[in-house]
């Protein structure tokens, strides 16, 4: 995307780009670990058949296993025209960070930055001016290697709320250095909607040169209505996982986030909604992290009526069906009338057809 878009052109446009990051925030659950066959096969099911426009697939340095998995995502997007897809999270490191990303094959670094002074001060122990010398040469050295560099700014919902000219002089004084997109992450889920609308307008409005990702939690449920004010703000690049994985509370859901953002604000999406279902069931294979049967667009129950009065009106005239339909989804609409419904609803999960 273009550095010189404007927050006008930012709002106007209906389509959002999908950034999941499953394979490296998601990874951070309490208890996940994936395999190497399988980050390869969540890699490839995302982009391929699920259509999501970019995946994060893990975090730089971490070991040489995890290069070599990320080597194998890399060779496979390559042959199938998704290497400018597969991003990998880099630190301020000057060339170590970078030296793994470039081994790996990977061409995109979201570099990690501190996006709140809070952070700045008490955990790197550094002033803005030291800690943005240190990015430059970073991102110089990254440039220097033909990686593209995103930008996180850690901490940002915080940094924005109690140290907002941190934040302003930071984007200032990062126009100029070549990033294509400033993440900005609520890191502890603590935002509101109508905290995200203003801050995100606010961040759109002051700098309408910079395409801005927004990158939501969810320690308060929040996390799914938060990226619906970021998106009515003008946000047009959203990260998620599949599942809700991700430390504490996870991050909002994919499917959730797909389904709101077409039906309720008419904003198009790249995501084949008919692999929601079989994707969330693989996460929930491989993550060992099994999903409530009542969780919205993915759940085992949410198209099963038990109630008698619905059963009667869905009958009569569907007068219990709203827009989020099976069929949508690739799946049908169960019913089940008393007792009985529990024995039946695990004989349909379990001796069902793919």
């Amino acid at each position: 995307m273009s550095l010189n878009r404007t927050a006008k052109t930012m709002s106007s446009t209906k389509k959002i780009q999908l950034m999941d990051t499953t394979l490296r925030d998601g990874e951070q659950t309490q208890g996940v670990s994936f395999t190497p066959p399988e980050k390869a096969n969540i890699a490839k099911t995302l982009l391929k058949k699920l259509r999501v426009d970019r995946i994060e697939v893990t975090s730089a340095r971490i070991s040489e296993g995890e290069l070599g998995s990320v080597q194998n995502i890399v060779e496979w997007a390559t042959e199938n025209g998704f290497l400018e897809c597969i991003e990998v999270l880099g630190f301020i490191d000057h060339k170590r960070s970078v030296d793994w990303i470039k081994e790996s094959g990977s061409t995109v670094m979201n570099l990690l930055t501190k996006g709140s002074e809070n952070h700045c001060t008490n955990q790197l122990r550094k002033t803005l001016k030291e800690h943005l010398a240190d990015i430059h040469n970073t991102i110089k050295y990254a440039h220097s290697k033909n990686l593209n560099v995103n930008v996180y700014l850690e901490d940002w919902s915080n940094g924005y709320h109690n140290s907002p000219k941190y934040v302003y002089e930071m984007m200032d004084a990062l126009k100029d250095e070549g990033i294509n997109h400033f993440m900005l992450p609520d890191t502890l889920g603590v935002l509101s909607p109508d905290e995200v609308f203003s801050s995100l307008s606010d961040m759109i409005e002051r700098f309408p040169w910079a395409t801005i990702d927004f990158h939501p939690h969810n320690d308060y449920g929040l996390g799914v209505a938060n990226v619906f004010y970021a998106v009515k703000a003008g946000v047009r690049n959203i990260h998620c996982t599949m599942n809700c994985l991700g430390e504490r509370a996870g991050n909002a859901s994919l499917a959730e986030i797909a389904v709101v953002l077409h039906d309720k604000l008419g904003m198009e999406l790249s995501i084949d909604e008919s692999h929601l279902s079989p994707v969330s069931e693989m996460i929930e294979s491989f993550s060992g992290k099994r999903l409530a049967e009542n969780t919205p667009i993915v759940g085992e129950n949410v198209f099963t009526q038990t109630s008698g009065i619905h059963a009667d009106g869905d009958r009569k005239g569907n007068l219990y069906h709203n827009p989020i339909v099976p069929e949508r989804f690739g799946r049908k609409r169960l019913g089940f009338i008393g007792r009985a419904r529990s024995k039946l609803a695990y004989n349909r999960r379990f001796l069902r057809k793919d």
